[in-house]
């Protein structure tokens, strides 16, 4: 997979893709991550925001530079990517939604900031349009990290257990059931004595009775999903 990230500070994403999963991904050449500064792109003396036509506080990023860019990167790729907008606007981010993305060649994550986006990146680009959730944040590039992150773990060989994106929490509708690891007693506390017996159909029985109580108890709304 290739991921470009069109960002004002495509500094903040250096260290975030150059660390754990994301960087072993990397390093086995399963995604290209690209960074790209909007600001490069801009006609006007690396301006990219202006004030709102119609009165209104902040600044409202310009189509211009990103209009650009886009145009670069799809030339230099001869593709058509999937694009898209991070904004409080969008649609909810969820598992599901990172399992579809999963499937694409081609990611290209566009970063807002100050007052959001000249309407007109809606109306003239293929887009679609994701909110990791129900409140505002400075821009679009902690959203980008939080989606690059959920999606690359899922393209298959990233992970080293092939079973382990299958498991988690969300996977199948439930959140996760309890996990445990030595020493079998800590503080007083004890591992269920099912993990230790050996008996791995009980064992799956044991955690997807857990896993619905967990459901039941934390995220009662999943299971009126399912």
């Amino acid at each position: 997979m290739r991921i470009d990230i069109l960002t004002l500070f495509p500094e903040m994403f250096e260290n975030i893709l150059g660390n754990s999963i994301l960087k072993i991904a990397g390093e086995k050449g399963l995604v290209h991550y690209n960074l790209f500064n909007i600001r490069d792109y801009a006609e006007n003396r690396r301006c990219v925001d202006d004030r709102p036509y119609g009165g209104g506080p902040g600044m409202v990023m310009k189509a211009e530079p990103i209009f650009t860019v886009v145009d670069f990167i799809e030339r230099q790729a001869n593709a058509h990517p999937k694009k898209i907008l991070l904004t409080p606007q969008g649609h909810r981010f969820s598992q599901s939604t990172a399992a579809e993305l999963a499937k694409e060649s081609h990611l290209m994550l566009i970063c807002g900031h100050y007052e959001g986006f000249d309407e007109r990146v809606r109306m003239g680009l293929d887009i679609t349009e994701i909110s990791i959730g129900d409140y505002v944040l400075s821009g679009g590039e902690i959203p980008a990290m939080v989606i690059t992150d959920a999606v690359v773990r899922l393209i298959p060989g990233v992970l080293g257990d092939l079973d382990s994106p299958v498991r988690e929490s969300f996977s199948d509708g439930l959140l996760e059931y309890p996990q445990y690891t030595r020493p079998a007693e800590f503080r007083g506390m004890r591992v269920p004595e099912i993990l230790l017996s050996g008996n791995h159909q009980k064992i799956k029985e044991w955690q997807k009775t857990q896993a619905i109580k967990s459901t039941l108890e934390k995220r009662p709304d999943l299971l009126n999903k399912t």
